[in-house]
């Protein structure tokens, strides 16, 4: 007979357990350690895509009209949003001027100084070989920051605030 020697596969379960994917370790046994330059790779690139946004604002200036749309609320409303003098303070902040960064965007600054801190601990962490760093933030967390960037949008349109706008 012909069909004595055709295979027959057995109906597969829904509830099967998938093969192991190609490449990754069984369960229970340690992953493969991989390359300085690969585990280097993802924040090196985050890192130089970063510099190459700050070397262009540090050369394109955004006090000369023309280089930067103006921001559509302000233009709008004249409402300064917590963006706004973001680029210029960028800029300042490539040219060395710390002061004249924060007169343009205080919050940007932080956040600045927040990005830095976050390459840090990830490059510190690559070369090493730990864990790449996972920031969760959750709902309270993003509460606390839209609060905190709506009250800085705020009191920089305020008279007593002027201080903080650009």
């Amino acid at each position: 007979m012909s069909g004595e020697n055709q295979r027959v596969d057995a109906p597969r379960s829904p509830y099967a357990v998938p093969a192991q994917p190609p490449g990754q370790p069984a369960p229970g046994q340690p992953a493969p350690a991989q390359s300085r330059a690969r585990r280097l790779a993802a924040p090196g690139l985050t890192l130089a895509a970063a510099a190459l946004a700050f070397a262009y604002v540090g050369t394109v200036d955004p006090n000369e009209p023309g280089h930067y749309p103006v921001c559509p609320l302000f233009r709008l409303t004249g409402i300064l949003c917590p963006g706004c003098g973001g680029l210029r303070s960028a800029h300042a902040f490539a040219q060395g001027d710390l002061i004249a960064a924060l007169g343009a965007n205080a919050l940007a600054v932080v956040g600045y100084f927040v990005f830095a801190g976050f390459m840090i601990l990830w490059l510190v962490r690559a070369c090493r070989g730990g864990p790449t760093p996972r920031f969760a933030l959750r709902r309270p967390h993003w509460w606390v920051i839209g609060v905190l960037a709506l009250v800085f949008a705020v009191v920089r349109n305020l008279p007593f605030g002027a201080a903080l706008a650009p």
